[in-house]
């Protein structure tokens, strides 16, 4: 949890073929001051379970994160064991992230139906629902290395998932994008942003001083390589989007004190005190990080 003027920063990776160079990657993660490793939860990438163990096993300090795990692969009387487990064998570093799922191709190919969004939300809320019922038993085994269980993220973007978060969550994550019917994401204006942050923290209420809120950056972009960006994505973002690309904080573009101060900007304006960052950036981000500390 951050306290006020501070920031954690997270890494999403994915995990390679080779056990060794996973081991590299978190390492040098850790080494270059990330505070949290990430794995995402698609079809074709290593399970997110082993790797966060792997991971722990070969890192000391650094919090381990599901990034976000799809409820509607699981079912959710099986994922508490697999939770509690995964939170023993880490000590207590595991932190669960729980997303709805939006790519249909990938429930297809399981064979679990995608159904409505609605539907999706109600699978994600039972899931939630059981988890904490189970982890919060005394008598539940195996047990989790905290009473309760690890903190929740859930991540979002729509009213009702954002409702749920506000609920239970200790860290409400923001996509920054909505999305397609195809299941691309496609990057939100800073104003729309505005509206999802005070939707949850009306919904949050009371609740809002203790509930971090995360955002997971899409891409840093290094000044030298501003005018590629700005080509490469010109067919892709909304003219009125990319006209304020500057102040969007999915999108992080100049030298890494630039970066830095945008991110104090972000965080006054929007919240967002915790930064979530993918692999491909991984070493492009790390100077910003040296600059805030």
């Amino acid at each position: 949890m951050t306290s006020p003027g501070e920031f954690r920063f997270g890494v999403n990776m994915t995990v390679p073929q080779s056990r060794d160079e996973w081991v590299r990657k978190c390492r040098r993660a850790e080494e270059l001051g990330y505070d949290v490793i990430g794995v995402a939860d698609h079809l074709g990438i290593v399970a997110p379970f082993p790797a966060l163990v792997l991971a722990a096993e070969n890192t000391e300090r650094v919090r381990l994160n599901t990034f976000v795990l799809n409820a509607g692969f699981y079912n959710p009387v099986l994922l508490a064991r697999e939770v509690a487990g995964t939170d023993r064998f880490v000590s207590g570093r595991l932190e669960l992230g729980l997303g709805a799922g939006y790519v249909r191709e990938e429930f297809e190919t399981a064979g679990i139906p995608f159904g409505t969004g609605g539907q999706r939300v109600a699978h994600l809320e039972e899931t939630v629902r059981t988890l904490r019922t189970a982890l919060s038993d005394p008598e539940y085994q195996p047990r989790p290395a905290r009473p309760g269980g690890p903190p929740l993220l859930i991540a979002g973007w729509g009213d009702r998932v954002l409702t749920l978060a506000a609920r239970y969550a200790a860290v409400v994550g923001f996509t920054g994008a909505a999305t397609t019917g195809t299941g691309a994401l496609r990057l939100a204006g800073p104003e729309a942003i505005d509206e999802r942050v005070a939707f949850t923290r009306a919904a949050l209420g009371e609740r809002t001083p203790e509930v971090e809120l995360n955002v997971l950056v899409q891409t840093v972009v290094p000044p030298q390589r501003r005018a590629e960006f700005l080509d490469r994505y010109r067919s892709v973002l909304k003219p009125e989007v990319l006209a304020v690309v500057d102040e969007l904080p999915t999108v992080l573009i100049g030298s890494p004190p630039e970066i830095a101060r945008r991110l104090r900007a972000n965080r006054e304006r929007f919240g967002f005190g915790y930064i979530t960052v993918l692999e491909a950036d991984l070493e492009t981000f790390a100077p910003v990080i040296a600059e805030l500390r």
